[in-house]
């Protein structure tokens, strides 16, 4: 009988492979790195996420995680009160002299107005004498 691979599996070996160390010269380069990104976060305001040496590497070979921030206490939300004010009695404005009463309607009672007219479009015009009244006669179109 031969020997098969349980599904999901890719070969015997089960023992987890060394990290290999950094030459020099790559540990100078992912120091410059280090430097820009720290100072690109600084300028933007981001002082609490710059990295070390070792965290920046591993954030380079994509095994870095992010320390969690400290929890703060919640804190419980009570409704603020309503504003009230103290005082009860509003006086009314007193500089008004005058009644709020609605007003009587307006009707003409006079005898200036001889008639109305009808210029061009119903545009309906008061006419005050006989002139006035040939005037707009002759108006029309």
């Amino acid at each position: 009988m031969t020997m098969h691979l349980v599904r999901g599996m890719t070969g015997l070996n089960t023992k987890k492979a060394k990290k290999r160390k950094l030459a020099a010269g790559k540990i100078d380069k992912y120091q410059k790195q280090m430097f820009a990104h720290n100072k690109d976060l600084r300028s933007k305001g981001l002082h609490d996420l710059q990295m070390n040496l070792e965290d920046f590497i591993a954030y380079c070979h994509g095994e870095y995680k992010a320390k969690p921030k400290p929890q703060t206490k919640a804190v419980a939300y009570r409704q603020p009160q309503p504003y009230v004010r103290e005082q009860r009695h509003v006086p009314s404005i007193e500089s008004f002299a005058g009644s709020t009463a609605r007003p009587d309607p307006k009707v003409y009672t006079g005898t200036l107005i001889k008639g109305i007219a009808t210029m061009h479009k119903s545009n309906a015009v008061p006419i005050i004498d006989k002139k006035q009244a040939e005037e707009i006669s002759n108006m029309r179109r």
